[in-house]
C-alpha cells in the first residue's frame, strides 16, 4: 500500500493527541511548547536527510506516496513531528520524583560522550558514515547537555526514558526496516542488526530524542520566568 508510511505516522500520533485532552494530562501538557520544539529539532535531521537518501538509506516507492520534497517522501516529514511529539508527551509524564534528582556518578557519561565525536569523524572517514555521523552526534549530545545547562544526562530519569524509546524503536524502526518501507545501504554502517534494525537506527533515534527533551526543558523553564516575571506570581502550566 502506497499510503502505508503515511498510515504508520497517523497511528503513531493519534494516541498523543488523543490524551492531550485526558484530565491528568493536560493541566500539565504544552503542546505548543512540544511542536516548536520538534520543528526547531527536525531541521538539522531533515538536512542530514536530504543528504544522505539515495545513498545511506532509500525509500520503498510501494509504501510511500508519490510526492517528494526536497527527495523526500511527506511521510518522512512527518516522521520527525509525530515520534518525538509522542515521547515527549512520555517525557513530561514520567515521574519526577526522585528520577529528577541529579547524580554526580553520571557526569562521566558526559565524558564518553565527548570522546565520540573524534571518534565518529575518524569512523565517518573509513567510509562506515552512517555509523560514524551517529557517534557525532552523541558527542553533540554531550556538549548540549552541558551549554544549555540541561544536565538531562545527570538525570536518572533520562535512562528510564532512555529505554523506553529503545521499546518504541523496536516497534516502529522494527516495522519500518522489516516491511521494508526504508532500505538501507550497508557500505555505510557497521552491519550490525537487532532483529532487522541497524544498530545505528538506535542512536539516531536515542540522539533525535535527547536533543527534543533538552530543548522542550530549556524552553518550559523559560515559559515558567517569564511568566513569573509578567505575573509577579507562580506560574501554572496550561495549553
Amino acid at each position: 500500500m502506497k499510503f502505508e508510511y503515511l498510515l504508520f505516522n497517523l497511528i503513531v500520533i493519534v494516541g498523543p493527541v488523543v490524551l492531550q485532552f485526558n484530565r491528568e494530562i493536560k493541566h500539565i501538557s504544552q503542546w505548543r511548547v512540544k511542536l516548536l520544539t520538534n520543528g526547531i529539532v527536525m531541521m538539522p535531521y531533515i538536512i542530514w536527510d536530504v543528504l544522505v537518501t539515495g545513498s545511506h538509506w532509500q525509500f520503498n516507492k510501494a509504501y510511500t506516496l508519490d510526492f517528494r520534497l526536497l527527495g523526500l517522501p511527506i511521510e518522512e516529514w512527518l516522521f520527525f513531528i509525530t515520534v518525538p511529539f509522542g515521547c515527549l508527551l512520555v517525557w513530561e509524564t514520567l515521574p519526577d520524583a526522585r528520577l529528577s534528582t541529579q547524580l554526580r556518578p553520571l557526569r562521566h557519561v558526559r565524558t564518553v560522550l565527548y570522546a565520540t565525536l573524534p571518534i565518529g569523524i575518524w569512523v565517518f572517514s573509513t567510509g562506515r558514515q552512517y555509523t560514524g555521523l551517529v557517534l557525532c552526534c552523541f558527542g553533540l549530545v554531550g556538549l548540549a547537555d552541558t551549554l544549555l545547562r540541561t544536565n538531562l544526562l545527570l538525570r536518572p530519569k533520562t535512562y528510564l526514558y532512555l529505554a523506553i524509546v529503545a521499546g518504541l524503536i523496536l516497534v516502529f524502526n522494527g516495522y519500518l526496516t522489516a516491511r521494508p518501507v526504508v532500505l538501507y545501504g550497508e557500505a555505510y554502517q557497521s552491519d550490525y542488526r537487532i532483529l532487522t534494525i541497524p544498530v545505528e537506527d538506535f542512536g539516531y533515534g536515542f540522539t533525535l530524542m535527547l536533543f527534543n527533551a533538552m530543548l522542550y526543558e530549556k524552553q518550559v523553564a523559560y515559559e515558567r520566568l517569564r511568566c513569573k516575571i509578567e505575573g509577579g506570581s507562580a506560574w501554572k502550566i496550561s495549553v
